[in-house]
């Protein structure tokens, strides 16, 4: 059975920074395509940052591009994403997702973390 687990999200300042991590099991992240999604209170989901199956390529969105890196460790089988100088904006349930690293299209998806991103 094909399971996406995040965890590592939470309450934060402005500035701040958070490392979430996406443990899978079921299939090996290193086969896969994968990438991070949020959708924030109120607003449609959006793609954030991806890797490919052979973890030489990532891909974030020029929103978060400078402040957010994807990475993974085969043999954790985990995806982890590294945020930093987060924003209020950045406010909303991430979870990670099975099937692209460039566009919000995949076969699963995680139930999500939720970041909070307040003063």
């Amino acid at each position: 059975e094909v399971q996406l687990v995040e965890s590592g999200g939470g309450l934060v300042q402005p500035g701040d920074s958070l490392t979430l991590s996406c443990a899978a099991s079921g299939f090996t992240v290193g086969n896969y395509d994968m990438s991070w999604a949020r959708q924030a209170p109120g607003k449609g989901p959006e793609w954030v940052s991806g890797i490919d199956r052979s973890g030489r390529n990532t891909y974030t969105a020029a929103s978060m591009k400078g402040r957010f890196t994807i990475s993974r460790v085969n043999a954790k089988n985990t995806l982890y994403l590294q945020m930093n100088s987060l924003k209020p904006e950045d406010t909303a349930v991430y979870y990670c997702i099975r099937g692209s690293s460039s566009r919000l299209m995949y076969d699963y998806r995680g139930q999500g973390t939720q970041v909070t991103v307040s003063s």
